[in-house]
């Protein structure tokens, strides 16, 4: 079986922004541990590694891509009780985490018990991604704009409500569904197949026991993600996803088949009176509830003809903005999370390179359903020696020959800088077209309507 990652240095090769040399140990270095294996946690063990604050970064479970800047731990990310003991055992500062699960799980409760440092909100307050209704009455209570709903956990009266409303309408699984449990249904008829196979038939498992079914709304999607304490915000840049598998946003939603940023269509003044309008409510609101939001918070918003609607928050890094963000960033990561960590943010500003940043998604075939394994991947070397590109690992595993094959639905994002967007959309394809492995896929026209609305 191919094993999620095996301990290795980072291969001499010309990355964007070359790793740095893992500093040497001592009093002010900071042992660090990464929770989570995807594409999302390789682009943070890549910030991270530069950091010169670093002494040791660990990461659990990691894949192929993540072992050239971490030592990889066979624990698994929702194994929290095994976590804890390797955080005890090494001394661990800091433990980053990036996927949804374990912080909805209660990662951060567990550590913070043990006196031990988590970069990442509380259980309660990561519900705003583990419960889509907790969230959408959130956003009410503190009078964020977002789409009209109701909430069901019969089937048969969902079904009712969906014949009886006006269409089309947005059907979403409550509990957490790896990015997936959202359906657009633009007749009754798609709305009642919808609730079907999420509340009857569970295709999204114990998610789909309640659902919110919401207003649709037009316009364009942007992700705005900030860091905060619980009361000062930092934002990062901005970006825009693709969700759809499909070239021309058509076929089902997946976890994102690619990003760009910055967004072409807002500048940083428009993004800061967005953020006051639908992130600083709630990070304020639930300060005055004496439960302050800790880590990262991401909004997927939609801008409308009447101006910003929250879509849905997320409790962490998203994926794959992740891997356009954090390249741009030129302010060393590290300390800014452990200060948020530690509860007081001092950071009041971050610096970010001005050239533009795009990942494509290579996936394997059948995503985002069932997929194959186990695929050689063949032109990792030369796509990565394409100047200006890393290639970041979602799905990737060694296997008994030590190959690198594929291990997941989302495999590579492949990523690149440009003076443009149009730029680091040609140099991202030029490194994608490099690499090869059996029923692989991605679309060609990620960020290419950003361009068409730049020109």
């Amino acid at each position: 079986m191919p094993r999620p990652c095996e301990l290795g240095r980072a291969s001499e090769r010309p990355d964007m922004m070359p790793e740095n040399k893992r500093p040497e140990g001592g009093a002010d270095k900071l042992k660090v541990l990464l929770v989570g294996g995807g594409g999302r946690e390789h682009a943070l063990a890549w910030k991270i590694a530069q950091s010169p604050k670093l002494a040791k970064l660990y990461c659990a479970p990691g894949n192929a891509g993540i072992a050239k800047h971490a030592e990889c731990v066979n624990v698994s990310s929702d194994d929290l009780d095994g976590l804890l003991k390797f955080a005890v055992d090494n001394k661990i500062d800091l433990t980053v985490v990036g996927p949804e699960l374990p912080l909805v799980a209660g990662i951060y409760d567990k550590f913070h018990a043990r006196g031990l440092k988590v970069f990442g909100p509380s259980a309660k307050m990561a519900m705003l991604e583990g419960s889509k209704s907790f969230s959408k009455d959130v956003m009410n209570r503190f009078g964020v704009p977002t789409a009209a709903y109701e909430v069901f956990t019969h089937a048969k009266e969902a079904m009712h409500y969906a014949v009886e409303t006006e269409m089309p309408v947005v059907i979403k699984a409550d509990g957490l569904a790896a990015g997936k449990g959202v359906v657009m249904c633009d007749t009754s008829e798609q709305a009642v197949a919808a609730l079907s196979g999420i509340m009857e038939k569970k295709v999204f498992g114990a998610a789909g026991d309640k659902v919110v079914i919401e207003q649709k709304l037009e316009g364009e999607e942007l992700s705005i993600l900030v860091l905060t304490d619980g009361e000062t915000i930092l934002p990062l840049a901005s970006a825009r996803d693709h969700k759809r598998a499909y070239e021309h946003d058509r076929g089902p939603n997946t976890g994102g088949m690619g990003a760009y940023s910055p967004s072409a269509q807002f500048d940083e003044a428009s993004i800061g009176t967005i953020i006051d309008k639908t992130v600083r409510p709630i990070i304020d609101g639930l300060r005055k509830e004496g439960t302050p939001y800790r880590g990262v918070l991401y909004a997927g918003l939609m801008m409308t003809k009447d101006g910003p609607y929250v879509l849905e928050y997320n409790c962490r890094f998203g994926d794959p903005e992740t891997e356009v963000i954090l390249p741009r960033l030129k302010t060393d990561l590290l300390p800014v999370m452990m200060e948020i960590a530690g509860g007081k943010l001092r950071h009041r500003s971050l610096q970010w390179h001005e050239k533009s940043c795009i990942t494509v998604v290579m996936a394997s075939g059948g995503y985002p359903g069932a997929c194959q394994k186990g695929f050689p991947i063949r032109g990792l070397p030369a796509a990565e020696a394409v100047p200006d590109v890393v290639v970041f690992h979602a799905g990737t595993a060694f296997n008994e020959k030590k190959e690198v094959v594929t291990a997941g639905g989302r495999v590579l994002a492949v990523t690149a800088l440009g003076d443009s967007l149009r730029a680091a959309c040609e140099t991202a394809y030029q490194a994608i077209h490099q690499i090869h492995f059996e029923g692989g896929f991605f679309r060609r026209d990620i960020g290419r309507r950003a361009i068409e609305v730049l020109k």
